[in-house]
């Protein structure tokens, strides 16, 4: 709604509104950005410090504006814009200038530590290399960047000068930050636990030329379940999209406990699968020193997402070919030339080609995204229910591909950097640290002894090799690999937790120290069953006191039933002895029954057993097909009916992860009483059969 005319304002005539501003800062962003992509502005940028030598502040619109750059991003002539515009369009392009500086700063190292062959680099060359970078830079990104700057080596003959050179300027999107602007522009407050008012003023015209043509429009946001009661709500940033809607990315904060990053006693350990996304663990530390050890209750946990995997593999080879398609249509029309009959129609089919490209990209985007974040809702899920204070997790950049491992390979196109965040973003709302560890060697040895374990496709056919099942031949451990591997984390992370390392810039904590132990499996008391309860109830009840009973009881024996008409069934007691009768009418009359008043016979419900059947055999009806129709297959005909159980299963299974086809392990929390009450005992503790309070031992 219009603030000062009271007019409404419809979804259609509100985005086109919304996407008028989101030009006027676009524009002047692209021109500030463009004219300062060099290696001398950069350099300026990276040294923090302005004409007078003072630090540049935090703030970007403030930073361009202290380096004097702000000229460049005027508005066109006639258009006119306040100030609050110019700020917002002045700190998007401080921020894409920022982010360039760190892609930077790898290409130069690259550049200066350039090896002799770019395919395989020796060990003193990477020493070299990894002299120059920052800490935190993965593997996967230095390849990347090899490969860029090999490709310009191959287009160009030589080396690039540095990243201005290699990379064309960033493209800038159509949103709005109203995070620069102030009260004159944009307000937010909150009304309810649902809903917040964003005020924000408006150009009513794409070109406005003077203040008139602009006016404050009132937006009511409704608010998702995961901003609660208690969150403070910032400036949001908008983004029209171009379905039609405005994308209101709106930040809040709310208050949580810091994790602490040792002394953690509980922990799940998660294992990176192909088929299965996550495979988990729980540990426990017992003991201390050099006497500590970590022990499993050996359930496992699984996040399986085959059917999702298998979606996303087609999407991505159709990406490829429509891809192949486009290039081949573009180079066709790039050699016939502009007078050529045939070009425009080539040029359009390219143009076909790469929408319907970028749609799919779009599609894999979206569901990689909720599959992401449903894997790490589950894991953060279980770790909560199992009473985790930190969760272990294979360090992403030392986990690559590397000759014929194709697994990694595969592993390298998922989510798994999507998921981290996710699971780092959940856990710390719920008060659980996230660490990685180490990824070497966590599927070559065994958990229980350390031994070198055998991989093998089933745990039928040890004979053969393969990826699946794993088996120790020294301890006879037997079982799926990503599970062997899950131990094998959880027990790296608890016994090396004294090494935990937190990253200054982006909080991340990681043990890049290896402490190898092994992992043993206790078992888990026995559910309470009717025998224990009743003698826990008795072992706890308060004891009767002694001497005649303080309550009146009954001064007589409770009477039988009598014999005569009355008290029994007549028709009990007419049967012949020994005959067992039934008080419950007959579902199914075997003869006809006759009418009182006209005598008539009618057949009731049920099969006719007085007519003989004009056929012999079976009557049709109760899975018996009728003569006229022929047997089919019911999972052909597409007229399978599910049954109660598999709708039930997969209506729970839709509302815990958000997918139909998804299968994970249910959330369910452990008891505290599992695993030896001490440090000294090594044999796995027994079940039970009674419970005593001397002997119970929190977890």
């Amino acid at each position: 709604m219009v603030e000062g005319s009271g007019e409404q304002v419809g979804q259609r005539l509100l985005w086109e509104r919304v996407s008028f501003l989101a030009s006027l800062c676009r524009e002047p962003t692209g021109r500030l950005v463009a004219s300062r992509w060099d290696e001398g502005s950069l350099d300026v940028l990276a040294a923090g410090l302005d004409g007078r030598g003072e630090d540049l502040p935090s703030k970007g619109w403030m930073a361009m504006r202290r380096l004097h750059w702000a000229g460049d991003a005027a508005p066109a002539e006639g258009v006119y814009v306040s100030d609050r515009v110019r700020r917002a369009a002045q700190e998007y392009a401080a921020r894409m200038l920022r982010l360039a500086l760190h892609r930077r700063t790898i290409v130069a190292a690259i550049l200066t530590a350039w090896p002799a062959d770019p395919v395989r680099r020796t060990g003193a060359e990477w020493a070299a290399l990894r002299a120059l970078l920052p800490t935190g830079v993965s593997s996967a990104e230095i390849r990347n960047r090899t490969h860029q700057v090999r490709a310009h080596l191959a287009g160009h003959g030589k080396l690039p000068a540095g990243l201005c050179e290699l990379e064309e300027p960033p493209r800038i999107a159509a949103q709005v930050l109203l995070a620069a602007m102030d009260r004159q522009q944009v307000t937010l407050q909150r009304l309810d636990e649902a809903t917040a008012r964003l005020r924000v003023k408006l150009p009513l015209c794409a070109a406005p030329a003077s203040g008139r043509e602009w006016a404050w429009h009132v937006i009511d946001l409704r608010l998702p379940g995961t901003v609660g009661p208690d969150a403070v709500l910032h400036t949001p940033t908008l983004r029209p999209t171009g379905s039609g809607r405005i994308a209101v990315d709106l930040p809040h904060t709310r208050p949580v406990s810091a994790a602490r990053a040792s002394g953690h006693t509980v922990a799940a350990g998660f294992d990176w699968g192909v088929n299965t996304l996550l495979t988990g663990t729980l540990g426990r530390l017992t003991g201390r020193g050099g006497a500590a050890r970590v022990i499993t209750d050996g359930r496992p946990l699984l996040f399986a997402a085959t059917a999702i995997s298998a979606k996303l593999h087609r999407l991505r080879g159709h990406r490829e070919h429509l891809a192949a398609k486009r290039d081949h249509y573009q180079a066709l029309a790039d050699g016939l030339g502009a007078p050529h009959l045939a070009w425009a129609g080539l040029l359009d089919k390219a143009a076909v080609l790469q929408s319907e490209h970028e749609r799919v990209c779009a599609r894999i985007r979206k569901l990689n995204d909720a599959l992401a974040w449903s894997a790490a809702r589950w894991a953060v899920d279980q770790a909560a229910a199992l009473g985790a204070t930190v969760i272990y997790l294979e360090d992403l950049a030392t986990l690559e591909a590397r000759g014929r491992r194709r697994g990694n390979a595969r592993l390298s196109g998922q989510v798994r950097g999507t998921v981290a965040e996710a699971m780092r973003h959940l856990a710390a709302k719920a008060g659980i640290a996230v660490v990685t560890v180490p990824a070497r060697g966590t599927s070559a040895r065994c958990p229980g002894c350390l031994g070198p374990l055998g991989h093998h496709p089933a745990p039928d056919r040890l004979g053969e090799r393969g990826w699946t099942w794993a088996h120790c031949t020294r301890c006879h451990l037997s079982m799926d690999r990503d599970h062997a591997a899950a131990r094998r984390i959880v027990s790296r992370g608890l016994l090396a937790q004294s090494h935990t390392v937190t990253d200054r810039a982006t909080h991340a904590r990681t043990i890049r120290t290896t402490i190898e132990g092994t992992v043993a499996q206790v078992r888990r008391p026995k559910k309470t069953t009717r025998r224990l309860r009743r003698q826990r109830r008795a072992e706890t009840a308060p004891p009767r006191p002694a001497g005649p009973k303080t309550t009146a009881g009954k001064g007589h024996p409770t009477p039988s039933r009598p014999a005569g008409p009355r008290g029994r069934d007549t028709r009990r007691a007419a049967a012949a002895p020994g005959q067992k009768t039934s008080r419950r009418t007959p579902d199914v009359r075997t003869v006809p029954a006759t009418t009182p008043t006209t005598g008539a016979v009618q057949r009731p419900a049920g099969h006719d057993t007085t007519t003989p059947a004009a056929t012999p055999g079976p009557v049709p009806g109760h899975g018996v097909p009728a003569p006229h129709r022929t047997e089919e297959d019911p999972l052909r005909s597409g007229r399978v009916r599910l049954s109660r159980g598999t709708c039930r299963r997969r209506t729970r299974a839709a509302e815990r992860t958000g997918f139909h086809h998804l299968h994970a392990t249910e959330v369910h929390p452990l008891t505290p009483r599992f695993g030896p009450p001490d440090g000294n005992r090594t044999r796995p503790r027994r079940a039970r059969k009674a419970w005593k309070p001397q002997a119970h031992t929190e977890f």
